[in-house]
C-alpha cells in the first residue's frame, strides 16, 4: 500500500513524502535537514528508506535544507537542467551530492516511476511531479504555479491522490501589508495558484476521475486553513459533488503531527 505524508507544507517549507513500507522518496527539502529527519521519524518513516529527492525549483522554501539531507542520507537530487543551474548559483548543488538531470520521460526510483511536468512558476525551470507507485496508485504534486495550464491537467487528471497548491485568498493578499510588487508577483500567472483558482481546478479534476486532495502551500500572511478548505468545498459542492462520496479534501498541515496517509 502506498504511503504519503506532507512533512511540511507551506510559505516557510515544503517536503512531502511518498514511498512503501520499504523504501520512498522526498519532493523537496524547504527545512532544515535537523527539522526534516525528525518529523520523518515523527512519521514513522525511517530516513534510511529515502532513496532520492525529487526537487521542484530552487526557491528556499523548497531546498533549503537540501545540501546537508542529502550529503547526510547520501542519496542523489533530481531537478530539472534549469534548477540544477541555480543550485549551482546559489552553492547548494557544491559537489557534496550526486546531481541529476529528470528525465522527461520518468525516472525509476524506489520501486516508483516519477515523471516530470512543467509548472509556470517565476524560477528557473520548476516542476512538478507525477509517481505511479509499484501497486498501481498514482499521486501528482502541483505547487508554486501561477495557473492552471494545460500541460499541469494532463498529468494530474485521473491522479488517486493530488497534492495542489491553493496559496492565498485574493482578497487577503490585495488588503494586507505585502508591498504592491509583491502583490503583483504573487498574483501574476507565474505566481502563485490562488483559493479560487484551486477550486475551480478540482473540481475540474473530481469530473475527470480524481477523488483524494490536499491544498498544499497556504500562505501564513494571506490565508487560512480554513478559509482555503471552505472555498473548495464551497465549489465542490455548488457543482453537486459531495465530500466523502465523490472526493475527499484536506489541508496539508504546515507542520505535520505525525500522521501517514495510504492510499
Amino acid at each position: 500500500m502506498a504511503r504519503f505524508c506532507p512533512l511540511f507544507s507551506g510559505s516557510s517549507g515544503n517536503s512531502y513524502y511518498i514511498g512503501s513500507a520499504g523504501a520512498g522518496i522526498l519532493i523537496d527539502a524547504g527545512r532544515s535537514a535537523k527539522q526534516l529527519i525528525q518529523r520523518m521519524e515523527l512519521c514513522k518513516i525511517d530516513p534510511k528508506t529515502i532513496q532520492a529527492i525529487f526537487v521542484t525549483h530552487e526557491h528556499s522554501d523548497h531546498v533549503s535544507g537540501l545540501r546537508v539531507l542529502a550529503s547526510r542520507l547520501k542519496v542523489p537530487v533530481y531537478a530539472s537542467n534549469g534548477t540544477l543551474g541555480a543550485l549551482e548559483n546559489l552553492k547548494i548543488a557544491n559537489g557534496s551530492f550526486r546531481a541529476l538531470p529528470l528525465d522527461w520521460n520518468g525516472t525509476n526510483c524506489a520501486g516508483m516511476r516519477v515523471t516530470p511536468f512543467h509548472i509556470p512558476h517565476d524560477c528557473a525551470e520548476g516542476v512538478g511531479y507525477r509517481v505511479e507507485t509499484s501497486d498501481g496508485r498514482t499521486a501528482a504534486f502541483a505547487t508554486d504555479l501561477g495557473h492552471f495550464t494545460e500541460e499541469v491537467r494532463c498529468h494530474i487528471m485521473g491522479a488517486d491522490l493530488v497534492v495542489l497548491e491553493s496559496n492565498h485568498d485574493v482578497g487577503m493578499l490585495q488588503n494586507g501589508p505585502y508591498p504592491y510588487s509583491l502583490k503583483k508577483r504573487i498574483l501574476s500567472d507565474t505566481g502563485h495558484l490562488s483559493n479560487i483558482a484551486c477550486a475551480d481546478a478540482i473540481s475540474e479534476l473530481v469530473r475527470m476521475g480524481a477523488a483524494r486532495f490536499f491544498l498544499a502551500h497556504l500562505s501564513r500572511e494571506n490565508n487560512t486553513p480554513e478559509i482555503a478548505l471552505q472555498t473548495t468545498l464551497c465549489a465542490l459542492t455548488m457543482e453537486g459533488m459531495n465530500q466523502g462520496t465523490d472526493f475527499e479534501l484536506s489541508v496539508a498541515p504546515r507542520e505535520n503531527p505525525g500522521n501517514l496517509t495510504f492510499f
